[in-house]
């Protein structure tokens, strides 16, 4: 069937057959389907939607069009997690380690910031020699041998994904839930997973500010992982404050190795963490519950084990052996430093989470374009948490910048995304609702 049919039969809101969707992409992958194809087929996705079958299908192909990794080799579950991106979200730095720790192989694909999110990639060039794009024989290894590698996705994995997304950045169609399902899990599925969780954000810091559009996303990623054959889950959680004390990226690599070394304990990203680490045991099989499988993790952190693994981890891929021993040493740390005061006494009640992702990139440690370069130094840190009782002048946060008056900007522009108040506010939970088949 000629492309213009099958955008013809979509527009009119006809179910796409699997035969009918793989020619397309593979139209897409070779470059017989043009760019003005691909735009009308996304419009016409995003007005009319996509079936479930659909769905799996435009999954299938998308994972299909370019390689699909072969972990038979490796004699431990192959798990992944996901998150669909927050502000001083630095989850996958510490659960990937505390997973391999307690028996998981993790080969996980990591993103670079989108927006006003950070991403995991730019977080991990603050360190050192650190090779995001390793060949695949070291990627392998890293896994075989340590259990876990965080890497970039490269050319390889999902190529016609990469040239719908940059269609659909400049098209007005980012927004369509089969297509960021078929986006975010054609990557994931080429990685040859067997079990996926999915940490999907909700509130003012995250991509879905609404908690029905939460939802019908994390359970359009679920049937559809599933159907493709990976066992999956996920977890819809709070992003209407950050979740770590940090927001940046070399201030979340020390964070991260500061929560590995068990200097973050009773947290809310403690919480987070091994929340997420449970679902990824129980549902890899190596726990049968919930309770069981987050002691296991929480054993592995207060031992040591995840922190170890992620310093041989980050040593395998290039970085410095003793990290961990010396982080001050290897992380760049800004020319200015200052403490961002609360303006009045009273209670934390409020933060303008996508505002804090916004000031990071205004100090540099975003991408406005790009091809901007990012300063790994800037950001903030010691962020206090919602429902923290401070007096006038008291510090609710540190600003790390380049100068002087990029640091009188930040920190008055991070005071003004905090709102106080005289009355403690209501604690909200950390995870809202869980997503399964």
């Amino acid at each position: 069937m000629l492309p213009q049919e099958t955008i013809r039969r979509k527009r009119g809101g006809e179910p796409l057959s699997r035969e009918e969707i793989t020619r397309f992409i593979a139209g897409v992958t070779d470059g017989s389907v043009s760019e003005g194809q691909v735009a009308a087929f996304a419009m016409a996705v995003w007005f009319k939607g996509m079936a479930r079958d659909e769905t799996v299908a435009l999954t299938l192909a998308m994972r299909d069009s370019g390689d699909v990794l072969d972990w038979s080799d490796i004699d431990r579950p192959i798990a992944d997690k996901h998150s669909t991106g927050g502000v001083g979200d630095n989850v996958s730095l510490m659960l990937a380690p505390i997973a391999a720790a307690c028996g998981l192989a993790v080969p996980m694909i990591s993103g670079r910031g989108l927006g006003h999110t950070g991403g995991t990639l730019d977080k991990l060039e603050s360190i050192p020699g650190y090779t995001i794009m390793p060949s695949a024989d070291l990627f392998r290894r890293t896994v075989k041998d340590i259990g876990c590698a965080i890497i970039g996705q490269t050319t390889a994995l999902a190529p016609a994904d990469k040239r719908i997304y940059a269609i659909r950045d400049v098209t007005a169609t980012v927004d369509s839930v089969p297509l960021i399902t078929a986006s975010i899990l054609s990557k994931k599925l080429a990685a040859g997973l067997q079990s996926l969780v999915l940490d999907v954000k909700v509130g003012n810091g995250a991509f879905m500010t609404d908690a029905a559009e939460a939802e019908t996303l994390a359970r359009s990623l679920v049937e559809v992982a599933n159907g493709a054959g990976v066992k999956t889950s996920a977890l819809i959680t709070d992003m209407n404050q950050p979740l770590a004390d940090a927001a940046g990226n070399a201030v979340e690599i020390a964070n991260c190795i500061a929560f590995l070394k068990g200097e973050k304990v009773g947290t809310r990203l403690e919480r987070i963490v091994l929340a997420f680490a449970a679902e990824m045991l129980v549902l890899s099989g190596l726990e049968n519950d919930m309770a069981a499988a987050t002691a296991k993790a929480a054993r592995a952190l207060a031992s040591g084990a995840a922190a170890e693994t992620f310093g041989r981890m980050v040593h395998a891929l290039g970085g410095p052996a003793d990290l961990m021993d010396r982080p001050d040493a290897y992380l760049a740390t800004a020319p200015v430093v200052r403490a961002v005061v609360a303006p009045e006494a009273g209670y934390l009640v409020s933060c303008d989470t996508r505002g804090v992702g916004l000031a990071v990139i205004e100090l540099g440690g975003g991408r406005s374009r790009p091809d901007d370069a990012i300063d790994h130094r800037v950001g903030f840190d010691q962020l206090s948490p919602l429902g923290t009782k401070v007096e006038k002048g008291d510090a609710i946060g540190r600003v790390h910048a380049a100068n002087e008056a990029d640091a009188a900007r930040g920190a008055e522009r991070l005071a003004g995304l905090y709102g106080i108040a005289p009355e403690a506010p209501m604690r909200v939970c950390d995870i809202l609702t869980r997503i399964s088949v």
